[in-house]
């Protein structure tokens, strides 16, 4: 077996009654997908296009909302073949491909938020120091460091599991989550605290940081004038929300996986497919309607198209 792993397939036994609802389920899935690819692309777009915007905040947001897309499309595509297929398999290095891509992508979620409290507790708490501190060249490091720390701390247990043994080839999933750990005979203590340090630097630590952060901004602009408190308000409460809702997803995905036995088949179909359909929907819409420059660009592109649609 261990001269086949590479080529060894596994079953994604996580589907429920594809052959009686294959259809619906693409239907579903690709309208979502399509949403999800143009509702983000249309603000990436704005801030790309518009002057306005070449600021750290929205280069922040437009870096979150590439990476909503990138995390969908490590899915959504094989999730569309698989309801079209009669065998929902994968190879199993294509599987271990899929759990580095969520989870790395999941980690520089955590940290392009962390980077976007940062940008707000200077711009509020130190606004004088603003442009010195939140240069161009520091923007880059944080979006650099935000994609390449995730995906090299997890590139090393993928790298591990590789060569593992296997006792199980169906994984009680619809795609490649940590449920790839119950497919191994062993899985030894050392992984374990491998994968606890790496939750804690992607997640906890960031998550920590950024609840400090915004306590400090609040604090502050409780302590300042009415101007100062609405800023807070308009540009910190999106985010908080952002990271509250994604918090609240991760944790459903690590308490899903541990209490697989407990949940039958169809619950945990829904629950999954929730984790990967919310937070990329959410986040436009979060930043579209709440964030005032971004809501502001977005109706004069639409007033733009309907008088085009108008000339035509």
């Amino acid at each position: 077996m261990d001269d086949e792993l590479n080529v060894t397939y596994i079953t994604l036994g996580g589907h429920v009654e594809v052959d009686k609802y294959r259809y619906v389920y693409f239907l579903i899935i690709f309208t979502v997908y399509i949403l999800i690819i143009c509702s983000n692309s249309t603000i990436v777009y704005l801030i790309w296009t518009q002057q306005n915007l070449h600021e750290p905040m929205y280069i922040f947001i437009a870096a979150l909302l590439v990476n909503s897309v990138l995390l969908s499309t490590a899915i959504y595509p094989k999730l569309l073949i698989d309801f079209l297929s009669e065998k929902q398999i994968i190879s199993y290095s294509a599987c271990l491909f899929q759990f580095h891509m969520f989870y790395s992508l999941g980690g520089s979620e955590f940290l392009l938020l962390s980077a976007m409290a940062y940008d707000r507790y200077v711009s509020i708490c130190k606004p004088l120091q603003y442009p010195i501190i939140m240069r161009k060249s520091t923007v880059s490091i944080f979006l650099v460091l935000a994609w390449l720390l995730p995906a090299s701390q997890v590139a090393v247990p993928v790298g591990l599991s590789a060569n593992k043994k296997l006792c199980s080839f169906t994984l009680k999933a619809i795609f490649c989550n940590n449920t790839v750990y119950k497919l191994r005979c062993v899985v030894s203590r050392a992984q374990i605290i491998h994968d606890m340090v790496i939750l804690l630097n992607v997640a906890l630590l960031p998550v920590l940081f950024i609840l400090f952060t915004y306590t400090r901004i609040f604090i502050i602009s409780y302590r300042s004038g009415r101007e100062v408190r609405k800023k807070a308000a308009q540009t910190c409460l999106p985010h908080l929300i952002v990271l509250i809702n994604f918090s609240c997803l991760c944790a459903y995905d690590v308490i899903t996986i541990q209490l697989e036995s407990d949940f039958p088949k169809t619950v945990r179909l829904i629950m999954t497919l929730q984790i990967v359909m919310y937070h990329p929907l959410f986040n436009p819409i979060m930043y579209g309607l709440k964030m005032k420059e971004i809501s502001k660009e977005l109706k004069k592109l639409f007033c733009q198209a309907k008088d085009l649609i108008y000339e035509h």
